[in-house]
C-alpha cells in the first residue's frame, strides 16, 4: 500500500484529538523523519493543550468555592492604570456563564496586545454580564489613586446588567456589603478576575489611543499614559494637559 504524503499525514493529524486513536498509532510506527516530526509536534501541542485545561482548572477553585456555597452570580473585579501619569484607572466586572471555559487567560499583563483582543472576544462569548467603571485623574487627585480605584470598581459593579451576588476582588475590599473575597494576585488565580483584568486592560488601552491622537506628542497610543521618556518630554515641551493627575510625581513637582 502507498504510504500517505507528509501533507496528508499532518491533515490527518489535525483531525485527530486523542491519543488511544487508532490512526495515530499507526503514524507512530512510521518511521519517517517527517511522520515523526509531525507526529512529535502534535503530541507537543496535546500536551500544552492539557496544561492549559489544568491550569483553567486550577484557575477555577476560587469560584467553584463560591458556587459550593450557594453563590450564582459571581463577579469577578479588577482594574488597570494605578500608576500612569495620564488617563483614567479603568475598573471591569465580569460574571462568566456556568459552562465557561476560556483556555489561556492570565493576568493581562503577562499576555501580547494580539493574545488580548483574541481573549476579549472568547470572555465575551462566556460572560452572563461585563461592566466597565472608570474614574477620571480628576477624581485621582480629589480623592487619591486606591479610593478612586474603588469608586471605578463600583461602577463596573453598578454597569452590570444582572445583579452580582458574590465578588472576587483582586486586592481590594469594597465598602457595599455584598460577600466578597479579596484574592492577592488575583488576576493570575481567578479565571473571572483574569477576565475582567484583560477586559479592562484593552477597554484602557483603547481610550488612551484616542487621547494619542488628539495629544500625539505624547504618545499615549502606545505608552498607555506612564512615564516614558517620549511622554515626560512632551510635557515639559508642551505642558500638562486635564489628562493629567496633577498629584503624582513628577508633574506635581513642575
Amino acid at each position: 500500500m502507498e504510504k500517505m504524503t507528509i501533507k496528508a499525514v499532518k491533515e490527518l493529524l489535525a483531525q485527530i484529538t486523542t491519543a488511544d486513536d487508532v490512526r495515530l498509532k499507526a503514524l507512530v510506527l512510521d518511521e519517517r523523519k517527517g511522520v515523526q516530526q509531525a507526529v512529535g509536534a502534535w503530541q507537543k501541542k496535546q500536551m500544552r493543550q492539557q496544561q492549559l485545561i489544568a491550569q483553567y482548572e486550577t484557575m477555577s477553585q476560587f469560584e467553584q468555592a463560591k458556587q459550593a456555597q450557594g453563590f450564582t452570580a459571581i463577579a469577578g473585579i479588577d482594574e488597570v492604570g494605578r500608576g500612569p501619569l495620564a488617563g483614567p484607572v479603568v475598573a471591569a466586572c465580569v460574571i462568566l456563564r456556568a459552562d465557561h471555559q476560556i483556555l489561556g487567560l492570565n493576568d493581562s499583563k503577562q499576555l501580547s496586545a494580539a493574545r488580548r483582543e483574541t481573549l476579549v472576544s472568547a470572555i465575551k462569548q462566556n460572560a452572563r454580564a461585563i461592566g466597565i467603571g472608570e474614574a477620571s485623574a480628576q477624581e485621582i487627585d480629589e480623592l487619591n489613586i486606591y479610593q478612586a480605584t474603588k469608586v471605578a470598581m463600583q461602577r463596573a459593579i453598578d454597569q452590570l446588567p444582572i445583579a452580582p451576588d458574590c465578588l472576587l476582588i483582586d486586592a481590594m475590599e469594597l465598602p457595599n456589603g455584598l460577600p466578597q473575597e479579596k484574592i492577592i494576585k488575583g488576576d493570575a488565580r481567578s479565571v473571572s478576575i483574569a477576565a475582567a483584568s484583560i477586559i479592562a486592560k484593552v477597554y484602557r488601552d483603547d481610550l488612551m489611543a484616542e487621547y494619542g491622537k488628539k495629544y500625539p506628542a505624547y504618545g499615549f497610543d502606545h505608552n498607555a499614559g506612564y512615564g516614558t521618556r517620549e511622554h515626560l518630554t512632551a510635557i515639559e515641551d508642551y505642558g500638562v494637559l486635564p489628562i493629567h493627575r496633577k498629584t503624582f510625581a513628577p508633574i506635581k513637582q513642575s
